[in-house]
């Protein structure tokens, strides 16, 4: 029997959490074909793994790859970590749908975080519309995708801190819909930010029942992971069990001293939850630092209206006075990072001007000794309103044994929460949080091998099976015959991340190939350069 390609020798971890035992993998036309004793077949290429790891290839559960693959596609970091699959348009953003009033905002907001010279373009208005751009333009690792509540919320009624009124609401629910029809897997929220900050947990329910007649999955950065941690997992699972469908919890943690300690409590919650009927699930980096935007250390009513808005808010010295006073004191219900972490653990990350290029990878107490401002929060806003909002941070609020306990749970699964990059190049930009390059094989390397938190199956379950069963991928995840041939082969004894918080672009070691729909993407820890991934729609009934 000839083959396409056959992989030889490797001890095969199918995903599936089972024992790994030692056997070949044929692929042909795209899919796993054989898998067993094949010494006496041929193929096209052979892979020798003897000493190496076969596992299915990994799926990132949480994935901002959604705007970036349309200037990026070849998607080189997360590749390199041995990712063939990425689960996009998370934290209520998505590309689509969007408002055609809106396009030239968007694409000049969207603009600010390319490359010198590399501008970004909106030629779509529907979430199908998009979804066949990506799939023009191609993509180096699948692609699946959410629609954001924030973004629906946006193309209906703009960036307004208000409820819907009730022909607006209606829009919404049309829009989710169609997104749905188009083959969305199913409904984000991102609840600090704009604007899904500003809606109520009846609007989402609405929101989500649509979801859920099409089979989807709402899925949550859910309102607060500090000090309202528990209140807002509990409003996460209650959107979950009035819509009628599985409440997925993103990037789940115990951010800040007063939470530490409470990822007992937040699991225990999961599985009551899970014990009277909710189905309720989780991803997790392996970090104690989390990253999204500056100006999300601004409170809620500072943003309503967008960004425009809040530039000028920031010009009003009124305005900031009563921004840095309920930093100071706090606002009951808001996720107050810097309030609650301190300046010293917020690291400027990325800003889109030269200008500025020195602080990224300092602290905003070293950004104010460094520009001579009178304190932290002169700092900040100064900084904002150079950059016009577009600056990025990390925010360093976990606690080791938080993250160990969340990560050994049974319910949780692995996402990065990045964009595809690359480690070298015009796109290589700023310092982002090492997790960017760095998530899969950190916890094959230190959290299995060095530390024995996870058995190696299982931690193969949480990157591949268990992502693919929760967000209905049931073509990939598993070696098997008959599934898709995503696969990554990796060395048990090597593979590690090299990303640090200073130095991030660094690829990792350990993983020498990587197959994405039957193709060679890395080969010999190189990216080939091939486009072989696939768009995937959710399948209707």
């Amino acid at each position: 029997m000839s083959y396409d390609l056959i992989i030889k020798g490797g001890k095969v971890v199918d995903g599936t959490g089972n024992p790994w035992y030692r056997g070949d993998v044929a692929i042909s036309e795209g899919k796993i074909v054989a898998v067993g004793k094949l010494s006496d077949a041929e193929a096209g290429k052979v892979i020798d793994a003897i000493g190496l790891i076969v596992a299915p290839g990994f799926i990132d559960a949480h994935s901002h790859s959604d705007s970036t693959v349309l200037v990026y596609p070849q998607m080189e970091s997360t590749l390199a970590q041995g990712i063939t699959t990425v689960v996009a348009g998370q934290c209520g953003g998505s590309p689509a749908p969007i408002n055609p009033e809106m396009r030239g905002l968007l694409e000049e907001e969207a603009s600010k975080y390319m490359p010198p010279g590399v501008e970004f373009k909106i030629t779509w208005t529907t979430f199908d519309e998009y979804l066949k751009q990506v799939e023009k333009v191609g993509v180096a690792a699948n692609i699946a995708h959410h629609v954001g509540h924030g973004t629906i919320r946006t193309a209906a009624m703009g960036f307004e801190d208000r409820q819907p009124s009730g022909e607006e609401l209606e829009e919404m629910r049309r829009l989710t819909k169609e997104a749905m029809e188009a083959g969305a897997y199913g409904l984000s929220t991102g609840l600090i930010y704009p604007t899904g900050i500003f809606a109520t947990t009846d609007e989402i329910v609405e929101l989500a029942k649509v979801a859920a007649r099409y089979g989807g999955v709402y899925d949550s950065h859910i309102r607060g992971e500090g000090p309202t941690l528990l209140k807002a997992l509990a409003e996460a699972i209650e959107i979950g069990e009035r819509a009628g469908l599985p409440a997925h919890i993103s990037h789940h943690k115990a951010a800040g001293r007063s939470a530490w300690g409470q990822s007992v409590e937040t699991l225990r919650m999961m599985e009551e939850a899970r014990s009277r009927g909710v189905d309720v699930t989780f991803d997790q980096y392996p970090y104690r630092a989390g990253s999204t935007s500056l100006v999300t250390l601004l409170p809620p009513w500072a943003h309503d209206g967008g960004n425009e808005k809040l530039l000028e808010r920031l010009r009003v010295p009124e305005d900031r006075a009563r921004m840095r006073k309920e930093i100071e004191t706090g606002l009951p219900g808001w996720e107050n990072f810097a309030g609650n972490l301190g300046w010293e653990n917020i690291m400027v990350t990325f800003v889109g001007t030269e200008k500025n290029k020195q602080v990224e990878g300092k602290t905003l107490v070293e950004i104010k000794e460094m520009r001579g401002d009178p304190d932290e929060f002169t700092a900040l806003y100064c900084l904002l309103l150079e950059e016009e909002g577009t600056a990025h941070m990390v925010i360093f609020a976990m606690q080791e044994e938080d993250v160990r306990r969340i990560m050994q749970h049974p319910l949780g699964m692995v996402g990065t929460d990045s964009s595809s990059t690359a480690f070298t190049g015009p796109f290589a930009m700023g310092k982002p949080h090492p997790r960017t390059f760095g998530t899969y094989p950190r916890i094959l390397g230190r959290y299995v091998r060095e530390e024995g938190v996870l058995r190696l199956e299982e931690a193969v379950r949480k990157m591949s099976s268990l992502p693919s069963q929760r967000f209905g991928i049931l073509d990939r995840g598993i070696i098997k015959p008959g599934m898709w041939a995503d696969v990554t082969i990796f060395d048990p004894d090597t593979v590690i991340d090299r990303a640090t918080y200073q130095n991030p672009q660094q690829p990792p070691e350990g993983i020498p190939y990587v197959i994405v729909n039957g193709i060679v993407a890395v080969d010999n820890c190189r990216c080939t350069g091939e486009l072989a991934g696939k768009v995937l729609r959710k399948k209707l009934d």
